[in-house]
């Protein structure tokens, strides 16, 4: 008989799962330890020609050189203007080219959207699972903060969910990821120093991720937000996440 089979943790128990015949599996397998797998190559190519982009969009460079850049790999540039092009970023004209999501956007906005391209950047099947858990850390946690931070604070916040699996990605520290991609002073505290004001959201996302109650609740309690209040950004978060497929 199919079976589909709850729990899974990590790419190895998804396999394992599979093996014994499960139809599907229930959980998310983003909690393999860091370096158990090698980068291919092609990921180290996409870290390189994205991160680049973003430092350069970061220093706000002519547009001629940012153009350039995305040049190096069209796959990635068509990623990046489908997802400028979903119901989720409403505009209401088409964006054509990386020129002119420049111009419709400014370089504060496609920041948000380059550290998205990014986290999904990979073409590993196997990654599939912690791409989709980056978006939706990302959409959730600006959904977390929505009640008490700006549009900077919520943009940001945006970043830190998405770049929050990138060390399992890429099999490589925060440290050192986020010495080559420029990232806001609270991103990074809270990535590489486990502290700073997004630290108890990225807490709380791994609680639901975990389904521990008494995490929950803790985590909850330290962000003064009820159950409801964070059952509602969640179902807003999928929603988004779902507008981007």
């Amino acid at each position: 008989m199919p079976q589909v089979l709850a729990g899974v943790r990590t790419i190895v128990d998804m396999d394992a799962a599979f093996a014994k015949g499960a139809a599907a599996v229930l959980g998310w397998p983003i909690h393999d330890e860091i370096a158990a797998l090698a980068p291919s190559n092609a990921a180290k190519t996409d870290l390189t020609v994205i991160a680049e982009l973003i430092r350069r969009v970061d220093q706000e460079e002519p547009i001629e050189k940012l153009d350039n850049t995305l040049k190096g790999d069209p796959s990635l540039a068509f990623k990046l203007l489908r997802y400028i092009n979903s119901p989720a970023f409403g505009l209401h004209v088409e964006v054509s080219s990386f020129r002119h999501a420049i111009m419709l956007l400014g370089y504060g906005r496609l920041k948000r959207w380059l550290a998205l391209l990014l986290a999904t950047a990979s073409k590993d099947a196997n990654q599939k699972p912690a791409m989709f858990a980056a978006v939706r850390r990302g959409l959730l946690m600006e959904e977390l903060v929505r009640g008490s931070g700006d549009e900077e604070m919520r943009s940001e916040a945006f970043i830190c969910g998405v770049f929050s699996l990138l060390d399992r990605m890429f099999q490589e520290s925060f440290e050192k990821l986020l010495a080559n991609i420029p990232v806001p002073d609270r991103v990074h505290q809270a990535l590489v120093g486990g502290s700073g004001p997004f630290q108890p959201y990225l807490a709380m996302i791994k609680a639901i991720e975990g389904e521990s109650p008494s995490d929950f609740r803790e985590a909850a309690d330290t962000l003064l937000m009820g159950v409801a209040e964070v059952n509602s950004a969640q179902l807003r978060a999928l929603v988004a996440a779902g507008a981007l497929e």
